[in-house]
């Protein structure tokens, strides 16, 4: 019997999407946008004190090559010529820290994620060093000083862990975000492998000049950073080098951009002033600002857009960061147990279509913006008797809607403009009580797009318009029209406004929670700095105490 044809659909362009908790590598025809097929694998993170979030960077490189290998496989069984694959976009979560050997291959240590904490007396002894008058590192890097960032984390392996400090001092060490040890790693790693990353990355260290688009001295040195191990910074899309192993040798890895770049991207938020947000472990609102730096006075961030060619101008963007969004509801799942699966949530709110007054503050990781508030810690209040578990996963999705209000009502304020809508992308988006109740407390429509892959296309995308790559084109007359879902406002402004101002009150009682010594003690006896789950469990049994004293069955 004769073999089965290979489809033909013209060049393809695939792109691995590296994040928090999961990674993904997905196929997409580069004349229609069509996604054709995909494989995820989930990340396990690691917690091995409280505030420290860690993930095995040999895990995440395993997982890449399995979605790969698993995708190539789905496209055989769909007779789709994987050699039609022509380049591969990278995509990867923000921020996260990663130190390697480049003799070995070996990472030097664990990831240190972007949610972790452990820095925070790093960042208040580095901010007594910044003049008053001359904020140096905000002026030059676009972002507050603060844990969220790399370069602190880089200067903590550097303190305090032996096996990287000897690197450095023997010129063994590489840094870099996930996308540096990815491609070093896919382009042959200690054979060559290419050390680089791109400039939306970079702009998230804290040494990166967002002006100059270069590694910054005046910040290495202030951080203590040895420019030596640092990446070599290139545009979003270009060819970086081909991939040395697998089912996809040969093939040129030639676009990387942050996720949230990625997504304003696949978003096709083109032109100064369109904006969307992204809603995975965090939520992040970005508002493409042109060519033009837009410093924020209301808590924002200012950040690098994208740069898509070595001879294309850098576009630029404000950029809101909530650290917990996705996050609450795998905290639900696996830590209080009250969902088996992230879809579950829907279900539970929608029994009830309420939080019947109930708060939850997810500050897991403090507060991001407009706060940025190392010591917020997360809070549930509002409880009474009648509260149930439906009541607390309905807060839980609201507090993914109140935090994005915060942040878009901070934009607004910063572009002077009020966005008439929001363009919305990411998992969480599938959930439609999420949807409507988003619209209702922006009170602004919230537009989906039937495509949610928005952040993998943007990598895609970069990818195939690469120079030498070509089979992308990023001309607004050839971009694919994309159906939209639209969510409007269902309850009156005045609620929306209710619902919000009692939310901010939840917000102010989330702070203060934590000192420096206790949340980088990891003490557990330290009241103040016990997991939230404690509180939840201490309350309960409370609760049921009191009901049998009292004798209520």
């Amino acid at each position: 019997m004769a073999a089965a044809k290979k489809a033909v659909l013209g060049p393809l362009v695939g792109a691995v999407d590296q994040g928090t908790s999961s990674t993904r590598f997905l196929v997409f025809n580069s004349k229609t946008a069509e996604l054709l097929s995909h494989h995820q694998v989930e990340i396990k993170q690691e917690f091995p004190r409280e505030g420290w979030v860690e993930q095995d960077p040999k895990e995440i490189l395993q997982s890449v090559c399995e979605c790969i290998e698993k995708t190539c496989e789905k496209l055989g069984q769909l007779n789709i010529d994987i050699s039609n694959i022509k380049a591969i976009g990278v995509s990867n979560q923000r921020e996260t820290t990663v130190v390697w050997d480049k003799l070995t291959g070996e990472p030097l240590y664990n990831a240190v994620v972007w949610l972790d904490l452990r820095t925070q007396s790093t960042v208040e002894n580095l901010s007594k060093k910044i003049p008053g008058n001359n904020n140096f590192v905000k002026s030059k890097t676009g972002l507050p000083l603060s844990t969220y960032f790399s370069a602190v984390k880089l200067r903590w392996l550097l303190d305090n862990v032996r096996t990287v400090k000897e690197a450095v001092e023997e010129d063994r060490a590489l840094f870099g975000t996930i996308d540096s040890w990815l491609i070093w790693s896919l382009t042959g790693g200690t054979n060559r492998g290419v050390h680089c990353t791109d400039v939306t990355n970079a702009s998230r260290t804290m040494l990166f000049n967002i002006h100059s688009l270069e590694w910054d001295k005046e910040l290495c040195e202030f951080f203590e950073i040895p420019m030596k191990i640092l990446p070599n910074v290139r545009s979003s899309s270009e060819i970086y080098g081909l991939m040395k192993a697998g089912v996809l040798e040969g093939v040129p890895i030639s676009g990387c951009l942050g996720d949230q770049s990625a997504a304003l991207v696949g978003q096709m938020c083109f032109q100064d002033g369109q904006a969307k947000n992204t809603y995975g472990t965090g939520c992040f609102l970005l508002c493409n600002t042109g060519h033009k730096c837009v410093f924020s006075e209301h808590g924002l961030l200012t950040t690098v857009a994208y740069k898509l060619g070595r001879d294309k101008p850098v576009y630029y963007a404000l950029e809101g960061s909530v650290a917990i969004a996705g996050a609450v509801i795998r905290w639900l799942r696996d830590n209080l147990g009250i969902i088996k699966s992230s879809e579950e949530i829907e279900k539970l709110a929608k029994e009830v279509g309420t939080s019947y007054g109930c708060y939850f503050v997810p500050a897991f990781s403090g507060l991001y913006a407009p706060y940025w508030e190392p010591s917020a810690r997360g809070i549930i209040c509002g409880l009474t008797q009648f509260t149930n578990k439906c009541h607390i996963a309905f807060a839980a999705l609201e507090a993914v809607c109140f935090q994005t209000r915060e942040i878009l009502d901070a934009m607004n304020r910063d572009c002077g403009i009020p966005l008439s809508h929001l363009q919305v992308d990411g998992g969480m988006t599938n959930n439609k009580i999420l949807m409507q109740l988003q619209a209702d407390i922006l009170y602004i429509p919230v537009v989906k797009s039937s495509m949610p892959e928005t952040t993998a296309l943007g990598a895609a995308m970069a990818a195939g318009a690469a120079e030498g790559v070509d089979v992308w084109s990023l001309q607004p007359e050839d971009l694919s029209a994309v159906m939209m879902e639209r969510f409007e406002p269902q309850i009156n402004a005045e609620e929306s406004e209710i619902r919000y101002s009692t939310w901010k009150k939840a917000v102010i009682k989330s702070m203060g929670w934590v000192t420096t010594q206790s949340s980088e003690s990891g003490d557990p006896s330290i009241f103040c700095s016990l997991p939230l789950g404690f509180f939840i469990v201490s309350s309960m049994v409370m609760l049921i105490g009191a009901r049998y004293i009292s004798g209520i069955p």
